[in-house]
């Protein structure tokens, strides 16, 4: 995407005194408009979704939906450029592993700023930004090293005054309904207020796929996939299930056959 007027830029941190910071330096750079800003993760992505910006700063660790999260719920949307902010610079690893173009630690320093933002604008207005489905097997690979940290093998279920627990090889696909999530296991199904996202990050993402903005498929319950129309597929699974992709995940789905 060629960006020849001024960078669309959001601000994300759950800290309104990190957000006046960033908002202040930035205000200096001719290269950035600031079009929204947002104090938690869920708020982020309704504001990506709505506004589209060229380029956001994200805090990592907020409440909830961390900065990864948000990553994972918007890769399959064209998402924008991102430079990730944080206190800890062991999260830098993690941030290149999801393909930031950069990332500055706090407490943020203007040279430190100045640079990250010439890095960035230089990236949009020559072209140079992920495609989605980069994005998406970037991610996936994120989710699976979050996945093997875990090793319970189990996804927990809250219910009012109790947790049960899903074991990860019994479940055969997951959909999201508004801020719910039905996880599909067998004959059962267990809903869970959640995003798509977070669950996918705590899930193996060897096995479990991204085919939908709300569809998650376990791979191993896949029995066909079928063409459909304008390059999106059908996906049957052993119960005979039949599930269809999205166009932004089609490089997902092109990867389960190839």
């Amino acid at each position: 995407m060629m960006v020849a007027a001024r960078a669309r830029t959001m601000i994300v941190d759950d800290e309104p005194l990190a957000r006046k910071r960033l908002r202040d330096l930035l205000a200096a750079e001719r290269a950035l408009e600031i079009v929204g800003e947002a104090g938690s993760g869920n708020e982020a992505v309704r504001m990506i979704r709505s506004e589209r910006p060229d380029l956001v700063f994200l805090d990592i660790q907020m409440p909830g939906t961390d900065g990864f999260g948000v990553i994972r719920e918007i890769a399959g949307d064209d998402p924008p450029l991102i430079v990730f902010v944080t206190a800890h610079d062991e999260h830098a690893i993690k941030a290149f592993e999801v393909q930031a173009v950069d990332y500055v630690l706090k407490p943020v320093l203007e040279p430190r700023l100045k640079e990250a933002v010439r890095r960035a604008v230089e990236r949009l207005n020559t072209g140079k930004r992920d495609t989605s489905g980069d994005l998406t097997r970037l991610l996936e690979r994120l989710a699976q090293s979050t996945a093997s940290q875990s090793g319970s093998g189990r996804l927990p279920i809250k219910h009012v005054g109790s947790v049960s627990f899903v074991r990860t090889d019994d479940i055969d696909w997951l959909e999201a309904d508004g801020d719910y999530v039905r996880i599909h296991a067998g004959k059962a199904t267990h809903v869970v207020r959640d995003t798509i996202g977070e669950i996918m990050g705590k899930l193996p993402a060897n096995r479990f796929v991204r085919v939908h903005r709300s569809i998650v498929v376990n791979a191993e319950r896949i029995r066909e996939v079928q063409p459909w129309f304008k390059g999106d597929y059908v996906l049957i699974l052993h119960d005979g299930t039949k599930l269809r992709s999205g166009r932004t995940y089609r490089s997902a789905v092109q990867g389960l056959i190839e």
